[in-house]
């Protein structure tokens, strides 16, 4: 017989508990707890979990391979799993609603099919006919890739070992659930359910698995945060919805590096790579404009270039505005304020306004001193030299400390035909000959030299 037992689990984190409270002991969010009936049963609780028990092993007798993997012929795709995607791997894909998040995967199912794999395609949120004339779009009509509108975790488990395929593709986890339990779909205990199922199958049975998540208002994966915790590669999708650009940005990942990138253009003909980004970031950027600057940013392995660009303008009320686009507000606030105490700039009366072009969204600290230099070149209404990339981390003192990776930042400089540029003092120490007589290099200790540098002054 099985046993009902009635919890209150938060929405945010997963904790559970018997009683409700107004906060979530755990998180410490108010109004996250909701009430989910659980049951208990004496039959296993994971339909696919393996039949044969785990047995220790000496860590000397255990035979460490290779990881086997499957190429996508997606370059960019491929670089962010680390080299292809690992046979058994169980990928989590989240992003905002049309982003692009089916695309992608329709597109890997076509990838995976062209090489003989057979994939299922569990199109829960959708009926076939809507994902088919999808696929007809994007011009597949592979014969190996089989969709299947269902929601129920048992029906799909029946077709899966019917079908045997390679690889499963569940749009989304968040829709699908376990008809023994009796909360809802999308609940903290089917979501964890479902996830859970699906890694035993990854790992039992060896199809590799994706899943499709939903995000929250605020952006994060919803669900419980054992989600995350469970599959082996966590892959966040963002989108510019006027540039048509996608970035898929690798948050986890157990057989590769994290923190890469992947950008993608999305077309008629569904999502592009774009192998060169510093190219298409700058592809509209305008000579000598006051206000601003090239930096180069750092993304896992990949270093491109970016624009920032800055409005410093007289405001007519008592608080000026200070807005930032693809940055971070806070870190943009403590460099307004070195820029203030430190440069001697009087900003306290003016809007400030700093943008980075091309949609995307950076926190790196090496991009300070540009964010200051452009800041400070608008408010002169100067413009800096159209060859100059500027990099460098900004203290409270106002001294550049060194960043991370220089060389990798310059080579992708001097690739774009730039000639000159400002690094901090330290960074100095260390470049090859080679890179150092293609480029100019300036070292600067302060924000103050690198203003009398480009602008021929400190303050105003």
């Amino acid at each position: 017989m099985s046993k009902v037992k009635t919890i209150w689990a938060c929405k945010d984190c997963g904790h559970n508990q018997l009683k409700w409270t107004g906060s979530c002991p755990s998180c410490q969010n108010w109004n996250t707890l909701v009430e989910e009936v659980t049951t208990s049963e004496v039959k296993s609780r994971f339909e696919s979990k393996r039949s044969e028990g785990a047995r220790p092993v000496r860590i000397g007798d255990v035979r460490s391979g290779e990881a086997k993997r499957i190429m996508t012929k997606m370059g960019e795709l491929d670089r962010i799993f680390g080299g292809g995607i690992v046979e058994g791997s169980l990928v989590l894909v989240g992003g905002e609603p049309g982003v692009g998040k089916s695309t992608l995967l329709l597109q890997l199912a076509n990838a995976l099919a062209l090489q003989g794999l057979t994939v299922l395609y569990v199109c829960g949120e959708e009926s076939t006919e809507q994902t088919s004339l999808r696929a007809k779009r994007l011009g597949i009509e592979h014969q190996n890739i089989y969709l299947l509108s269902e929601t129920v975790f048992s029906t799909i488990r029946a077709h899966i070992d019917q079908l045997k395929p390679d690889a499963v593709i569940a749009d989304s986890v968040q829709i699908i659930y376990k008809s023994e339990l009796s909360s809802s779909p999308g609940s903290v205990v089917q979501v964890r359910e479902i996830a859970m199922e699906f890694m035993h199958l990854a790992k039992g049975e060896g199809i590799t698995s994706f899943l499709i998540g939903h995000v929250t208002k605020s952006g994060e994966l919803a669900g419980p945060r054992v989600l995350e915790h469970i599959v082996d590669t966590v892959l966040e999708f963002e989108g510019d919805r006027q540039n048509g650009y996608r970035l898929l940005r690798s948050v986890k990942n157990r057989f590769g590096p994290t923190d890469e990138i992947a950008i993608f253009q999305m077309k008629e003909t569904g999502l592009c790579e774009v192998p060169n980004p510093s190219e298409v970031f700058l592809e509209g950027r305008v000579r000598e404009l006051a206000g601003s600057v090239i930096v180069p940013g750092l993304e896992g392995a990949r270093s491109f270039l970016l624009e920032i660009q800055a409005l410093v303008t007289q405001t007519a009320f008592a608080t000026p505005s200070r807005k930032s686009t693809g940055l971070d507000q806070n870190r943009m606030a403590l460099l307004l304020a070195v820029l203030e105490k430190r440069m001697k700039f009087p900003l306290h009366h003016c809007d400030v306004f700093v943008a980075l072009t091309g949609g995307l969204k950076i926190v790196e600290p090496a991009i300070d001193l540009g964010i200051l230099l452009a800041i400070a070149s608008s408010f002169e209404n100067r413009c800096l030299s159209s060859d100059l990339v500027v990099l460098g981390e900004v203290g409270l003192g106002g001294e550049v400390r060194a960043v991370s990776r220089v060389e990798t930042r310059l080579k992708e400089a001097i690739h774009m035909g730039f000639r000159k540029c400002i690094l901090p003092r330290r960074n100095l120490k260390g470049i090859s000959p080679q890179i150092s007589e293609k480029i100019s290099l300036v070292g600067v200790d302060l924000v103050d030299d690198a203003m009398q540098n480009v602008l021929g002054s400190g303050a105003t």
